[in-house]
């Protein structure tokens, strides 16, 4: 029996669950490796040949000689383009895509992903510093009021229709309380969440990983954020 053309390394975060949104809102067939930060996979000598950041998602393309590609922004890019979905067909529209999609790599992701780190990992590790934690949730929702800003009067973030930057940003704008932002007002973006979140593919994706319901606001955070927070005790660098 045939292996499909797509292996994915992935894991439950945000961008983790990036790809896997991909294949299945596309339908494509897909086999999978789950990485376990808990034993350092992603730091493993034939994963890092993959992906010299030692990060996940990667995938490999089977079908283009085991073609390897790291960085989930361009994962997607790659996908959108080699299935011919989820990508517009006019340049105006591709490149209104591919500017929503850096926007979620280059702001929306490192920024609310600080946030994350600075209340969620180092503060309960002993490196509590409000500076850093107001400015980064501060620029979070900066961005997200961009994104509100976006939303107005459209359905998608770019080329009138739902894309691959809809797909980048959904799991890092949805994970607002879990960076501890509030999004109240912000009605454009609260709607777009809907949108997505009634989509049965993304409902699916969610599952593959497991969510951690913590992230998205569904449960009591306590129990999930001292053994996060516990996990990567490690990263928090010491004066």
């Amino acid at each position: 029996m045939s292996k499909p053309d797509i292996h994915l390394y992935t894991a439950a975060t945000m961008n983790g669950y990036k790809p896997v949104i991909f294949l299945e809102e596309a339908g494509i067939p897909y086999d999978l490796t789950f990485v376990d930060f808990a034993k350092q996979e992603q730091k493993a000598p034939d994963y890092l040949l993959l992906n010299p950041n030692g990060r996940i998602p990667t995938i490999i393309d089977r079908s283009n000689q085991n073609f390897p590609v790291f960085e989930s922004g361009a994962i997607l890019w790659y996908l959108a383009e080699k299935y011919g979905q989820f990508l517009p067909a006019s340049s105006n529209d591709r490149s209104e895509t591919l500017q929503w999609l850096m926007f979620q790599m280059s702001g929306i992701g490192p920024m609310m992903g600080q946030a994350m780190y600075f209340q969620r990992i180092a503060a309960p590790n002993g490196q509590n510093h409000p500076f850093a934690i107001k400015r980064y949730v501060d620029e979070s929702l900066r961005l997200l009021e961009v994104l509100n800003t976006r939303l107005k009067n459209r359905d998608w973030l770019a080329g009138d229709q739902y894309t691959i930057a809809d797909m980048a940003t959904y799991p890092w704008a949805r994970a607002y309380v879990w960076a501890q932002v509030s999004i109240e007002g912000l009605d454009h973006l609260n709607g777009w969440l809907d949108r997505l979140s009634a989509r049965p593919a993304i409902q699916k994706a969610l599952t593959i990983p497991k969510a951690q319901p913590a992230f998205w606001g569904e449960e009591d955070a306590g129990a999930f954020l001292e053994e996060n927070a516990s996990r990567f005790a490690s990263d928090v660098k010491s004066d």
